[in-house]
């Protein structure tokens, strides 16, 4: 089996659709069409074998379940194993006949999602580092003070400006790759090491963003000092207890619901307390 130039060309503008926050915003994007799990269905109606690019979708899904994005920073780009990987993996377990539903198909699926994952964190950060360039046309335009330029400038630089970048590192490269075949990946690593310059710019302009979005969630969710150590809780449970995303929601969930029992004790005593002042009242009125 191969992938023709059509079929190549709509699994790269589902990569673009994946991450462009103007597809009906991130919820649509990132989290619906960039998981593998909807994104196997996609491909397997691409590339017209739907069950196969479920079960793929699903091996791979596993490993990247938990995957979060916090302040940008990002250990792989689920977009490139969606859209790379899983049409890889399919050609693979094809070519080797291997049974779908096997451990061998879903640790090949697996493999390979995770080393185009890993080469696709390289074009995540080329998207945020040229969508810095919009960002800047975007506060020029508001520190002008002029807002017929306002109006003009901020739905470009939200809605068609940001086609630039994912035009140049999602479907293109998801394009080539897919139309390549996997022998694209294994040259990808020769010709594009890691210890390269290109790489090394990338991620070192791609390492200082993450600060940047730490910065503004602080600022959006921490209102005051004591907000802190909350906030620090979640990465001391992480870092120090070692634990996953789960049992960090489980704990949250155990606390949340201490709260929750506090706030309704708390409640309940006014209401208490004004019915035995109306019940002594009461008492009195009798007496008299």
């Amino acid at each position: 089996m191969t992938i023709n130039v059509f079929q190549a060309a709509l699994l790269g503008i589902f990569a673009c659709l994946a991450s462009l926050p103007g597809m009906g915003g991130t919820t649509i994007g990132n989290y619906t069409l960039g998981r593998p799990l909807v994104g196997g269905l996609v491909v397997g109606i691409i590339l017209g074998n739907v069950q196969l690019g479920i079960i793929v979708g699903a091996a791979i899904q596993l490993v990247y379940i938990a995957l979060v994005t916090p302040g940008g920073t990002v250990s792989a780009d689920v977009r490139a194993v969606t859209y790379i990987g899983i049409p890889l993996s399919i050609l693979a377990i094809q070519a080797q006949g291997l049974d779908p539903n096997s451990t061998a198909a879903a640790g090949l699926a697996a493999s390979l999602g995770a080393a185009v994952g890993t080469l696709g964190t390289v074009l995540f950060y080329g998207t945020a580092t040229i969508n810095l360039v919009w960002q800047g046309i975007g506060w020029k335009a508001m520190e002008s003070g002029n807002w017929e330029k306002i109006k003009k400038t901020i739905p470009m630089v939200d809605f068609v400006l940001p086609w630039i970048g994912h035009i140049l590192f999602s479907f293109l490269p998801t394009f080539v790759i897919c139309l390549a075949g996997a022998p694209m990946v294994q040259a990808m690593k020769e010709f594009l090491p890691m210890d390269g310059i290109a790489m090394k710019t990338l991620f070192t302009v791609g390492s200082l963003l993450p600060a940047v979005g730490v910065a503004i969630l602080c600022k959006q969710v921490i209102n005051k000092p004591l907000d802190w150590v909350v906030f620090g809780f979640g990465f001391t449970l992480a870092a120090v207890m070692k634990c996953n995303l789960i049992a960090s929601a489980l704990i949250a969930v155990f606390f949340a619901l201490i709260n929750y029992e506090i706030q309704q004790v708390k409640t309940a005593r006014p209401a208490i307390a004004e019915g035995s002042a109306a019940a002594d009242d009461d008492e009195e009125d009798e007496d008299i």
